[in-house]
């Protein structure tokens, strides 16, 4: 059975739209389709088109002014940063660039890393680095990686300053991200963090702790990122 079928109605032209505005089909202050036009265009009732209008209200992507229909307002900015596909594939051509705070450089695994290694990991340490993502000049995420040292030559030599690590991992060394988990939580930002986020110390930011497999048996990628959410949302699709 296709997805599209197991998909209520309502909920498909709801992410059809949301897509369109997100997109930027429809801008801020722009006109949706009428109801009837929506009715027509999707072969769709209209207690269905009015469902999916309510649901994109409800979630801040348009307001409902009587008289003129549905006008996109207080577009929501997401980054697909919950995919295995990467930061900057998931934004796309959005603005997005990255300043290098650490550059990469072969070191001991840290003694109290936030998950367990296996004894080969330890073994071969691991390259650091540390990194700042920017959204259209805005600092989004504050990116520590330990990428364990098994048989990436040369990696620390590669140009990472707005680069894709893993594009770079796809390019050079054939390895590209299978899955992997994460822990999510809320935690006060610290003056460093803060200073690298632009935040206020004690600001509330999303901290992410990533264990990313490959399809190189044994090689593992591991990140601690601090996300600013005041601009934009984290967004993931799975």
């Amino acid at each position: 059975m296709s997805l599209q079928k197991t998909i209520p109605q309502h909920r498909r032209l709801y992410e059809i739209l949301r897509k369109h505005i997100q997109d930027g089909v429809y801008k801020e202050g722009d006109l949706l389709p009428s109801e009837n036009e929506l009715c027509q265009l999707y072969g769709m009732t209209r207690p269905t088109v009015r469902q999916s209008l309510s649901t994109l209200a409800n979630d801040g992507y348009i307001r409902k002014h009587q008289g003129k229909g549905s006008i996109v307002h207080n577009l929501q900015r997401e980054i697909g940063i919950l995919s295995v596909s990467g930061t900057t594939s998931a934004v796309g051509d959005r603005n997005l660039k990255t300043k290098i705070i650490v550059k990469p450089l072969l070191m001991p695994w840290p003694a109290d890393f936030m998950f367990t290694l296996t004894d080969l990991e330890n073994e071969s340490g691991c390259i650091y680095m540390e990194r700042v993502r920017l959204l259209d000049d805005v600092p989004i995420f504050y990116d520590i990686s330990f990428i364990a040292n098994l048989n990436l030559p040369r990696i620390t030599a590669r140009q990472f300053e707005d680069r894709s690590l893993f594009q770079i991992l796809r390019d050079y060394y054939r390895v590209e991200i299978t899955g992997g988990e994460q822990r999510i939580k809320a935690i006060p930002a610290t003056v460093k963090i803060g200073k690298l986020l632009q935040l206020k110390k004690n600001h509330p930011v999303l901290h992410m702790e990533r264990k990313l497999e490959t399809n190189n048996p044994g090689l593992f990628l591991y990140s601690s990122i601090y996300c600013n959410t005041e601009k934009y949302s984290i967004f993931g699709r799975f």
